[in-house]
Protein backbone atom coordinates (compact mmCIF):
# COMPACT_ATOMS: atom_id res chain seq x y z
CA UNK A 1 0.00 0.00 0.00
CA UNK A 2 1.24 3.35 -0.87
CA UNK A 3 0.97 6.21 1.88
CA UNK A 4 -2.37 7.36 0.47
CA UNK A 5 -3.97 3.71 1.20
CA UNK A 6 -4.27 3.22 -2.29
CA UNK A 7 -2.68 -0.34 -4.08
CA UNK A 8 1.23 -0.06 -4.72
CA UNK A 9 1.31 -0.34 -8.86
CA UNK A 10 4.74 -1.97 -8.38
CA UNK A 11 5.40 -5.84 -7.71
CA UNK A 12 7.19 -7.56 -4.83
CA UNK A 13 8.99 -10.92 -7.16
CA UNK A 14 8.50 -13.14 -3.81
CA UNK A 15 4.74 -13.12 -4.69
CA UNK A 16 5.20 -13.92 -8.06
CA UNK A 17 4.94 -17.95 -8.64
CA UNK A 18 8.14 -19.56 -9.91
CA UNK A 19 8.94 -21.78 -12.70
CA UNK A 20 8.55 -25.09 -11.39
CA UNK A 21 5.27 -24.29 -9.26
CA UNK A 22 3.52 -24.25 -12.68
CA UNK A 23 3.55 -28.23 -13.59
CA UNK A 24 1.08 -30.14 -12.01
CA UNK A 25 2.84 -33.03 -14.09
CA UNK A 26 5.48 -32.51 -11.72
CA UNK A 27 3.30 -32.79 -8.59
CA UNK A 28 1.32 -35.89 -9.64
CA UNK A 29 3.59 -37.93 -10.81
CA UNK A 30 5.61 -40.85 -8.80
CA UNK A 31 7.32 -41.90 -11.61
CA UNK A 32 11.22 -42.42 -10.86
CA UNK A 33 14.39 -41.63 -13.01
CA UNK A 34 14.56 -45.68 -14.29
CA UNK A 35 10.91 -45.75 -15.09
CA UNK A 36 11.14 -42.91 -17.43
CA UNK A 37 14.48 -43.35 -19.01
CA UNK A 38 16.12 -46.68 -20.00
CA UNK A 39 19.74 -47.62 -19.58
CA UNK A 40 20.49 -46.71 -22.68
CA UNK A 41 18.73 -43.37 -22.82
CA UNK A 42 20.21 -40.23 -23.59
CA UNK A 43 19.71 -37.23 -20.71
CA UNK A 44 18.44 -33.73 -21.68
CA UNK A 45 22.03 -31.70 -21.37
CA UNK A 46 19.24 -29.80 -19.28
CA UNK A 47 18.60 -31.79 -16.42
CA UNK A 48 15.34 -31.08 -14.18
CA UNK A 49 15.99 -29.48 -11.15
CA UNK A 50 13.75 -28.54 -8.85
CA UNK A 51 16.07 -26.01 -7.03
CA UNK A 52 16.96 -24.48 -10.47
CA UNK A 53 13.26 -24.03 -11.52
CA UNK A 54 12.81 -22.65 -8.01
CA UNK A 55 14.72 -19.50 -8.89
CA UNK A 56 13.24 -18.25 -12.30
CA UNK A 57 9.66 -16.88 -12.85
CA UNK A 58 7.76 -16.89 -15.93
CA UNK A 59 6.01 -13.30 -15.87
CA UNK A 60 3.49 -11.23 -18.47
CA UNK A 61 4.14 -7.36 -17.03
CA UNK A 62 6.33 -4.15 -17.41
CA UNK A 63 9.66 -5.03 -15.98
CA UNK A 64 10.06 -1.31 -14.82
CA UNK A 65 6.95 -2.75 -11.85
CA UNK A 66 9.09 -4.74 -10.69
CA UNK A 67 10.38 -4.92 -7.04
CA UNK A 68 13.55 -6.61 -6.78
CA UNK A 69 17.14 -5.76 -6.60
CA UNK A 70 17.91 -5.10 -10.52
CA UNK A 71 15.62 -4.89 -13.52
CA UNK A 72 17.19 -4.77 -16.68
CA UNK A 73 16.76 -2.03 -19.28
CA UNK A 74 17.55 -2.92 -22.96
CA UNK A 75 18.82 0.42 -25.01
CA UNK A 76 21.38 1.52 -27.87
CA UNK A 77 25.00 2.67 -27.63
CA UNK A 78 24.36 5.93 -26.28
CA UNK A 79 21.60 4.57 -24.08
CA UNK A 80 18.79 7.24 -25.08
CA UNK A 81 16.53 4.50 -27.11
CA UNK A 82 12.77 5.41 -27.03
CA UNK A 83 11.45 1.67 -26.45
CA UNK A 84 7.98 0.62 -24.62
CA UNK A 85 10.70 -1.01 -22.24
CA UNK A 86 13.19 2.32 -21.90
CA UNK A 87 10.58 4.77 -21.70
CA UNK A 88 8.63 2.96 -18.63
CA UNK A 89 11.28 2.74 -16.78
CA UNK A 90 12.13 6.32 -17.49
CA UNK A 91 8.80 7.90 -16.63
CA UNK A 92 8.84 5.34 -13.35
CA UNK A 93 12.27 6.55 -12.39
CA UNK A 94 12.27 10.14 -12.84
CA UNK A 95 14.72 13.01 -14.13
CA UNK A 96 17.34 11.76 -11.92
CA UNK A 97 17.97 8.57 -14.51
CA UNK A 98 18.54 10.57 -17.30
CA UNK A 99 21.46 12.80 -15.15
CA UNK A 100 22.99 9.16 -14.12
CA UNK A 101 23.06 7.86 -17.41
CA UNK A 102 24.88 10.92 -19.13
CA UNK A 103 28.19 9.96 -16.76
CA UNK A 104 28.21 6.60 -18.11
CA UNK A 105 29.09 8.03 -21.40
CA UNK A 106 27.57 5.40 -23.77
CA UNK A 107 27.48 1.38 -23.45
CA UNK A 108 28.63 -0.93 -26.29
CA UNK A 109 26.58 -3.68 -27.44
CA UNK A 110 26.93 -6.78 -25.64
CA UNK A 111 28.14 -4.74 -22.08
CA UNK A 112 25.95 -3.82 -18.92
CA UNK A 113 26.80 -1.00 -17.18
CA UNK A 114 24.83 0.28 -13.90
CA UNK A 115 22.68 3.02 -12.57
CA UNK A 116 20.42 3.64 -9.38
CA UNK A 117 16.71 2.72 -9.98
CA UNK A 118 16.02 6.08 -8.00
CA UNK A 119 11.94 6.41 -7.85
CA UNK A 120 11.51 2.79 -8.76
CA UNK A 121 10.86 -0.11 -6.59
CA UNK A 122 14.24 -1.62 -8.11
CA UNK A 123 16.94 -0.59 -5.88
CA UNK A 124 19.51 -0.59 -9.76
CA UNK A 125 19.00 -0.57 -12.99
CA UNK A 126 21.83 -2.65 -15.68
CA UNK A 127 21.32 -1.08 -18.79
CA UNK A 128 22.54 -3.54 -21.86
CA UNK A 129 22.51 -2.96 -25.62
CA UNK A 130 21.42 -5.61 -27.65
CA UNK A 131 22.44 -6.38 -31.07
CA UNK A 132 21.02 -4.98 -34.43
CA UNK A 133 20.27 -8.14 -36.15
CA UNK A 134 21.46 -8.76 -39.91
CA UNK A 135 21.26 -12.56 -40.91
CA UNK A 136 24.75 -12.71 -42.86
CA UNK A 137 26.15 -11.32 -39.49
CA UNK A 138 24.45 -13.83 -37.11
CA UNK A 139 27.21 -15.12 -35.84
CA UNK A 140 28.78 -12.09 -34.41
CA UNK A 141 24.70 -11.17 -33.22
CA UNK A 142 24.22 -14.57 -31.79
CA UNK A 143 27.36 -13.91 -29.43
CA UNK A 144 26.56 -10.62 -28.84
CA UNK A 145 23.33 -11.00 -27.30
CA UNK A 146 24.61 -13.53 -25.14
CA UNK A 147 26.98 -11.37 -23.91
CA UNK A 148 24.39 -8.80 -22.57
CA UNK A 149 22.28 -11.90 -20.32
CA UNK A 150 25.86 -13.06 -19.13
CA UNK A 151 27.36 -9.48 -18.58
CA UNK A 152 23.80 -8.30 -17.01
CA UNK A 153 24.23 -12.06 -14.68
CA UNK A 154 27.92 -11.57 -14.03
CA UNK A 155 27.47 -7.65 -12.54
CA UNK A 156 24.41 -9.11 -10.80
CA UNK A 157 26.91 -11.57 -9.05
CA UNK A 158 29.88 -8.78 -8.55
CA UNK A 159 27.48 -6.52 -6.96
CA UNK A 160 25.53 -9.28 -4.68
CA UNK A 161 22.26 -8.94 -6.15
CA UNK A 162 19.62 -11.38 -4.83
CA UNK A 163 17.01 -11.08 -7.70
CA UNK A 164 16.99 -9.60 -11.37
CA UNK A 165 14.11 -8.75 -13.18
CA UNK A 166 15.06 -9.19 -17.40
CA UNK A 167 12.97 -7.73 -19.93
CA UNK A 168 13.10 -9.11 -23.61
CA UNK A 169 16.73 -7.46 -24.44
CA UNK A 170 16.40 -8.22 -28.53
CA UNK A 171 14.09 -5.53 -29.16
CA UNK A 172 11.43 -5.49 -31.93
CA UNK A 173 13.15 -2.61 -33.23
CA UNK A 174 16.48 -4.06 -33.62
CA UNK A 175 14.74 -7.01 -35.80
CA UNK A 176 16.45 -9.76 -33.71
CA UNK A 177 13.99 -13.19 -34.34
CA UNK A 178 11.96 -13.37 -31.07
CA UNK A 179 12.91 -17.04 -30.86
CA UNK A 180 16.19 -17.39 -32.02
CA UNK A 181 16.66 -14.85 -28.94
CA UNK A 182 14.51 -16.55 -26.82
CA UNK A 183 16.97 -19.96 -26.80
CA UNK A 184 19.66 -17.59 -26.23
CA UNK A 185 18.21 -16.22 -23.18
CA UNK A 186 17.46 -19.48 -21.42
CA UNK A 187 20.08 -21.03 -22.10
CA UNK A 188 22.58 -18.21 -20.57
CA UNK A 189 20.50 -17.70 -17.45
CA UNK A 190 20.20 -21.65 -17.15
CA UNK A 191 23.89 -22.58 -17.39
CA UNK A 192 24.66 -18.98 -14.99
CA UNK A 193 22.20 -20.73 -12.58
CA UNK A 194 24.04 -24.33 -12.72
CA UNK A 195 27.48 -22.83 -12.10
CA UNK A 196 26.82 -19.43 -9.99
CA UNK A 197 23.12 -20.45 -8.68
CA UNK A 198 24.51 -19.70 -5.06
CA UNK A 199 24.69 -16.18 -5.63
CA UNK A 200 21.29 -15.80 -6.86
CA UNK A 201 17.91 -16.12 -5.47
CA UNK A 202 15.56 -14.97 -8.14
CA UNK A 203 15.36 -14.61 -12.31
CA UNK A 204 12.44 -12.98 -13.38
CA UNK A 205 11.53 -13.11 -17.19
CA UNK A 206 9.16 -10.20 -17.75
CA UNK A 207 7.05 -10.49 -21.15
CA UNK A 208 4.64 -9.25 -23.38
CA UNK A 209 1.29 -10.66 -24.42
CA UNK A 210 2.95 -11.10 -27.82
CA UNK A 211 6.73 -12.53 -26.34
CA UNK A 212 4.58 -15.21 -23.34
CA UNK A 213 3.67 -17.72 -26.10
CA UNK A 214 7.55 -18.12 -27.54
CA UNK A 215 8.87 -17.98 -23.32
CA UNK A 216 6.21 -20.51 -22.44
CA UNK A 217 6.83 -22.70 -25.48
CA UNK A 218 11.10 -22.85 -24.62
CA UNK A 219 11.10 -22.57 -21.23
CA UNK A 220 10.83 -26.51 -20.72
CA UNK A 221 13.41 -27.34 -22.70
CA UNK A 222 15.91 -25.63 -20.61
CA UNK A 223 14.04 -25.94 -17.10
CA UNK A 224 12.15 -29.18 -17.74
CA UNK A 225 9.70 -29.14 -14.69
CA UNK A 226 9.89 -32.85 -14.63
CA UNK A 227 11.81 -35.88 -15.89
CA UNK A 228 8.87 -36.52 -18.20
CA UNK A 229 9.17 -32.74 -19.90
CA UNK A 230 13.07 -33.27 -19.52
CA UNK A 231 12.20 -36.75 -21.95
CA UNK A 232 9.75 -35.08 -23.88
CA UNK A 233 11.73 -31.94 -24.76
CA UNK A 234 14.86 -33.15 -25.22
CA UNK A 235 13.93 -33.65 -29.23
CA UNK A 236 13.05 -30.18 -29.56
CA UNK A 237 16.49 -29.16 -28.28
CA UNK A 238 18.18 -26.64 -31.56
CA UNK A 239 21.60 -28.28 -32.61
CA UNK A 240 23.46 -25.63 -31.48
CA UNK A 241 23.38 -25.56 -27.29
CA UNK A 242 26.18 -23.05 -26.72
CA UNK A 243 29.26 -24.48 -24.66
CA UNK A 244 29.49 -24.98 -20.31
CA UNK A 245 28.39 -20.83 -20.23
CA UNK A 246 25.76 -20.94 -22.67
CA UNK A 247 27.83 -19.33 -25.18
CA UNK A 248 26.91 -20.14 -29.01
CA UNK A 249 29.87 -22.55 -30.40
CA UNK A 250 31.06 -21.40 -33.51
CA UNK A 251 32.45 -24.77 -35.56
CA UNK A 252 35.70 -23.60 -36.71
CA UNK A 253 36.68 -22.52 -33.20
CA UNK A 254 35.64 -25.62 -31.81
CA UNK A 255 38.30 -27.68 -34.52
CA UNK A 256 40.80 -25.03 -33.38
CA UNK A 257 41.09 -25.65 -29.92
CA UNK A 258 40.53 -29.56 -29.94
CA UNK A 259 42.33 -31.58 -27.74
CA UNK A 260 44.04 -34.92 -29.59
CA UNK A 261 42.01 -34.55 -32.58
CA UNK A 262 41.59 -37.77 -34.53
CA UNK A 263 42.67 -39.76 -31.53
CA UNK A 264 40.53 -42.52 -30.59
CA UNK A 265 38.90 -43.06 -27.29
CA UNK A 266 40.08 -46.14 -26.54
CA UNK A 267 43.76 -45.30 -26.71
CA UNK A 268 44.65 -43.97 -23.29
CA UNK A 269 47.02 -46.92 -22.57
CA UNK A 270 49.14 -46.19 -25.46
CA UNK A 271 49.15 -42.61 -25.13
CA UNK A 272 50.84 -43.19 -21.91
CA UNK A 273 53.91 -44.65 -23.40
CA UNK A 274 55.13 -41.99 -24.74
CA UNK A 275 56.77 -41.44 -28.15
CA UNK A 276 56.53 -45.04 -29.49
CA UNK A 277 52.68 -44.56 -30.20
CA UNK A 278 52.28 -44.88 -34.20
CA UNK A 279 50.49 -41.40 -34.82
CA UNK A 280 50.36 -41.90 -38.57
CA UNK A 281 46.47 -41.72 -38.66
CA UNK A 282 46.33 -38.37 -37.14
CA UNK A 283 47.48 -36.98 -40.92
CA UNK A 284 44.56 -37.68 -42.28
CA UNK A 285 42.52 -35.54 -39.66
CA UNK A 286 41.02 -31.93 -41.39
CA UNK A 287 42.92 -30.29 -38.23
CA UNK A 288 46.25 -32.10 -38.47
CA UNK A 289 46.06 -30.72 -42.02
CA UNK A 290 45.67 -26.90 -41.02
CA UNK A 291 48.14 -27.41 -38.08
CA UNK A 292 51.11 -29.74 -39.48
CA UNK A 293 53.54 -30.81 -36.84
CA UNK A 294 53.99 -28.95 -34.22
CA UNK A 295 57.15 -29.61 -33.09
CA UNK A 296 58.47 -29.55 -36.51
CA UNK A 297 57.40 -25.77 -36.85
CA UNK A 298 58.48 -24.87 -33.39
CA UNK A 299 62.08 -26.18 -34.65
CA UNK A 300 61.54 -24.38 -38.03
CA UNK A 301 60.76 -21.09 -36.18
CA UNK A 302 63.77 -21.40 -34.56
CA UNK A 303 65.79 -21.89 -37.51
CA UNK A 304 63.73 -18.62 -38.83
CA UNK A 305 62.64 -20.85 -41.64
CA UNK A 306 59.19 -20.81 -41.16
CA UNK A 307 56.77 -18.08 -43.67
CA UNK A 308 55.58 -14.96 -41.65
CA UNK A 309 51.98 -16.29 -43.26
CA UNK A 310 52.61 -19.04 -41.11
CA UNK A 311 54.00 -17.36 -38.39
CA UNK A 312 50.61 -15.07 -38.24
CA UNK A 313 48.46 -17.82 -38.32
CA UNK A 314 50.05 -20.04 -35.76
CA UNK A 315 49.80 -16.44 -33.29
CA UNK A 316 46.03 -16.19 -34.55
CA UNK A 317 45.45 -19.61 -33.10
CA UNK A 318 47.42 -19.01 -29.43
CA UNK A 319 45.64 -15.64 -29.14
CA UNK A 320 41.85 -17.45 -30.04
CA UNK A 321 42.63 -20.26 -27.11
CA UNK A 322 43.61 -17.81 -25.11
CA UNK A 323 40.04 -15.28 -25.95
CA UNK A 324 38.25 -18.60 -25.85
CA UNK A 325 39.50 -19.32 -21.89
CA UNK A 326 38.88 -15.52 -20.53
CA UNK A 327 35.54 -16.02 -21.93
CA UNK A 328 34.92 -19.02 -19.99
CA UNK A 329 36.52 -18.06 -16.60
CA UNK A 330 34.85 -16.45 -13.24
CA UNK A 331 37.24 -13.37 -13.45
CA UNK A 332 35.28 -11.37 -11.10
CA UNK A 333 38.16 -11.13 -8.40
CA UNK A 334 40.17 -9.65 -10.97
CA UNK A 335 37.64 -7.28 -12.24
CA UNK A 336 36.73 -5.75 -8.75
CA UNK A 337 40.03 -4.49 -8.57
CA UNK A 338 38.72 -1.67 -10.98
CA UNK A 339 42.64 -1.61 -12.30
CA UNK A 340 41.40 -1.65 -16.07
CA UNK A 341 38.19 0.23 -17.34
CA UNK A 342 36.99 2.18 -20.45
CA UNK A 343 36.20 6.05 -19.96
CA UNK A 344 35.72 8.75 -22.67
CA UNK A 345 37.54 9.41 -25.91
CA UNK A 346 40.55 11.71 -26.66
CA UNK A 347 40.56 14.84 -28.48
CA UNK A 348 40.73 12.23 -31.88
CA UNK A 349 38.09 10.86 -31.06
CA UNK A 350 39.66 7.42 -29.77
CA UNK A 351 38.49 5.19 -26.81
CA UNK A 352 40.34 6.01 -23.25
CA UNK A 353 40.95 3.38 -21.58
CA UNK A 354 42.15 3.57 -18.27
CA UNK A 355 45.20 1.42 -16.33
CA UNK A 356 45.41 2.20 -12.22
CA UNK A 357 48.98 0.70 -11.25
CA UNK A 358 47.76 1.41 -7.66
CA UNK A 359 44.91 -1.00 -7.92
CA UNK A 360 47.27 -4.07 -9.12
CA UNK A 361 48.94 -6.21 -6.35
CA UNK A 362 51.10 -7.97 -7.94
CA UNK A 363 52.10 -10.28 -5.86
CA UNK A 364 48.03 -11.30 -4.17
CA UNK A 365 46.89 -12.40 -7.30
CA UNK A 366 47.04 -15.05 -9.84
CA UNK A 367 48.80 -13.34 -13.05
CA UNK A 368 47.51 -15.05 -15.92
CA UNK A 369 44.13 -14.71 -14.99
CA UNK A 370 44.89 -11.17 -15.19
CA UNK A 371 46.32 -11.76 -18.37
CA UNK A 372 42.87 -13.41 -19.36
CA UNK A 373 41.01 -10.37 -17.75
CA UNK A 374 42.76 -7.76 -19.88
CA UNK A 375 41.86 -9.79 -23.12
CA UNK A 376 38.63 -10.63 -22.04
CA UNK A 377 38.03 -6.60 -22.22
CA UNK A 378 40.30 -5.21 -24.40
CA UNK A 379 39.24 -7.82 -27.47
CA UNK A 380 36.27 -5.65 -29.09
CA UNK A 381 37.99 -2.30 -27.72
CA UNK A 382 41.26 -2.80 -29.86
CA UNK A 383 39.12 -3.07 -33.06
CA UNK A 384 39.11 0.01 -33.19
CA UNK A 385 41.70 2.80 -32.72
CA UNK A 386 42.61 3.64 -28.72
CA UNK A 387 44.90 5.14 -26.67
CA UNK A 388 46.25 3.90 -22.93
CA UNK A 389 46.40 6.02 -19.67
CA UNK A 390 48.17 5.06 -17.30
CA UNK A 391 48.32 5.85 -13.69
CA UNK A 392 51.48 5.17 -12.31
CA UNK A 393 50.37 7.69 -9.07
CA UNK A 394 51.37 6.26 -5.05
CA UNK A 395 52.51 2.75 -6.82
CA UNK A 396 54.98 0.55 -5.10
CA UNK A 397 56.96 -2.55 -5.42
CA UNK A 398 54.16 -4.79 -5.17
CA UNK A 399 52.11 -3.09 -7.94
CA UNK A 400 55.09 -3.58 -10.45
CA UNK A 401 54.37 -5.09 -13.33
CA UNK A 402 58.11 -7.11 -14.23
CA UNK A 403 59.31 -6.82 -18.01
CA UNK A 404 58.30 -10.80 -18.28
CA UNK A 405 54.78 -10.56 -17.71
CA UNK A 406 54.88 -7.54 -19.94
CA UNK A 407 56.92 -9.31 -22.37
CA UNK A 408 54.21 -12.06 -22.56
CA UNK A 409 51.19 -9.82 -22.81
CA UNK A 410 52.77 -8.38 -25.71
CA UNK A 411 53.45 -11.47 -27.38
CA UNK A 412 50.03 -13.38 -26.47
CA UNK A 413 47.70 -10.51 -27.73
CA UNK A 414 46.24 -10.58 -31.38
CA UNK A 415 48.03 -8.08 -34.04
CA UNK A 416 44.96 -5.38 -33.83
CA UNK A 417 46.13 -4.41 -30.22
CA UNK A 418 49.47 -3.28 -31.49
CA UNK A 419 48.04 -1.73 -34.42
CA UNK A 420 45.00 0.33 -33.08
CA UNK A 421 47.03 1.42 -30.31
CA UNK A 422 47.81 5.21 -31.31
CA UNK A 423 49.41 6.18 -27.59
CA UNK A 424 49.81 4.95 -24.07
CA UNK A 425 50.19 8.40 -21.59
CA UNK A 426 52.02 7.20 -18.50
CA UNK A 427 51.05 9.87 -15.74
CA UNK A 428 52.89 10.79 -13.00
CA UNK A 429 56.32 8.42 -13.57
CA UNK A 430 59.19 7.86 -11.85
CA UNK A 431 63.27 7.58 -12.51
CA UNK A 432 63.00 4.44 -12.17
CA UNK A 433 59.93 3.66 -13.95
CA UNK A 434 61.57 5.89 -17.05
CA UNK A 435 64.43 4.04 -17.23
CA UNK A 436 62.65 0.87 -17.08
CA UNK A 437 60.22 1.38 -19.85
CA UNK A 438 63.39 2.48 -22.25
CA UNK A 439 64.92 -0.47 -21.47
CA UNK A 440 61.96 -2.54 -22.37
CA UNK A 441 60.31 -0.95 -25.45
CA UNK A 442 64.22 -0.76 -26.57
CA UNK A 443 65.50 -4.32 -26.11
CA UNK A 444 61.88 -6.51 -25.48
CA UNK A 445 59.58 -5.25 -28.19
CA UNK A 446 59.52 -3.18 -31.27
CA UNK A 447 57.00 -0.48 -32.48
CA UNK A 448 55.93 0.72 -29.46
CA UNK A 449 58.68 3.64 -28.01
CA UNK A 450 57.26 6.06 -30.05
CA UNK A 451 53.86 5.60 -28.58
CA UNK A 452 55.13 6.29 -24.88
CA UNK A 453 54.65 9.38 -24.21
CA UNK A 454 55.29 10.24 -20.27
CA UNK A 455 53.48 13.09 -18.25
CA UNK A 456 54.66 14.61 -15.20
CA UNK A 457 50.44 16.29 -14.86
CA UNK A 458 47.48 16.21 -15.66
CA UNK A 459 47.19 19.33 -17.26
CA UNK A 460 49.97 18.08 -19.80
CA UNK A 461 47.53 14.98 -20.01
CA UNK A 462 44.54 17.90 -20.56
CA UNK A 463 46.09 18.60 -24.08
CA UNK A 464 45.44 15.10 -25.64
CA UNK A 465 42.30 13.89 -23.75
CA UNK A 466 39.51 16.53 -22.39
CA UNK A 467 39.49 16.21 -18.36
CA UNK A 468 35.29 15.30 -18.92
CA UNK A 469 36.59 12.58 -21.11
CA UNK A 470 38.27 10.48 -18.32
CA UNK A 471 37.26 9.01 -15.00
CA UNK A 472 40.00 9.78 -12.21
CA UNK A 473 40.85 7.98 -9.14
CA UNK A 474 40.29 10.19 -6.14
CA UNK A 475 43.61 9.73 -5.10
CA UNK A 476 45.49 10.73 -8.49
CA UNK A 477 43.33 14.18 -8.47
CA UNK A 478 44.87 14.75 -5.05
CA UNK A 479 48.24 13.74 -5.69
CA UNK A 480 48.44 16.00 -9.01
CA UNK A 481 46.66 18.68 -6.74
CA UNK A 482 49.36 18.71 -4.00
CA UNK A 483 52.60 18.46 -6.33
CA UNK A 484 51.42 20.61 -9.33
CA UNK A 485 48.14 22.55 -7.71
CA UNK A 486 45.07 22.52 -8.18
CA UNK A 487 42.74 23.64 -10.76
CA UNK A 488 39.21 21.44 -10.41
CA UNK A 489 36.52 23.42 -8.22
CA UNK A 490 35.39 19.94 -7.82
CA UNK A 491 36.60 16.30 -8.21
CA UNK A 492 34.61 14.41 -11.39
CA UNK A 493 33.06 11.13 -10.12
CA UNK A 494 35.42 8.38 -10.15
CA UNK A 495 34.42 4.76 -12.24
CA UNK A 496 31.82 2.81 -10.13
CA UNK A 497 31.29 -0.67 -12.39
Amino acid sequence: MDPLGAPSQFVDVDTLPSWGDSCEDELNSSDTTAEIFQEDTVRSPFLYNKDINGKVVLWKGDVALLNCTAIVNTSNESLTDKNPVSESIFMLAGPDLKEDLQKLKGCRTGEAKLTKGFNLAARFIIHTVGPKYKSRYRTAAESSLYSCYRNVLQLAKEQSMSSVGFCVINSAKRGYPLEDATHIALRTVRRFLEIHGETIEKVVFAVSDLEEATYQKLLPLYFPRSLKEENRSLPYLPADIGNAEGEPVVPERKIRISEKPGAPEDNQEEEDEGLGVDLSFIGSHAFARMEGDIDKQRKLILQGQLSEAALQKQHQRNYNRWLCQARSEDLSDIASLKALYQTGVDNCGRTVMVVVGRNIPVTLIDMDKALLYFIHVMDHIAVKEYVLVYFHTLTSEYNHLDSDFLKKLYDVVDVKYKRNLKAVYFVHPTFRSKVSTWFFTTFSVSGLKDKIHHVDSLHQLFSAISPEQIDFPPFVLEYDARENGPYYTSYPPSPDL
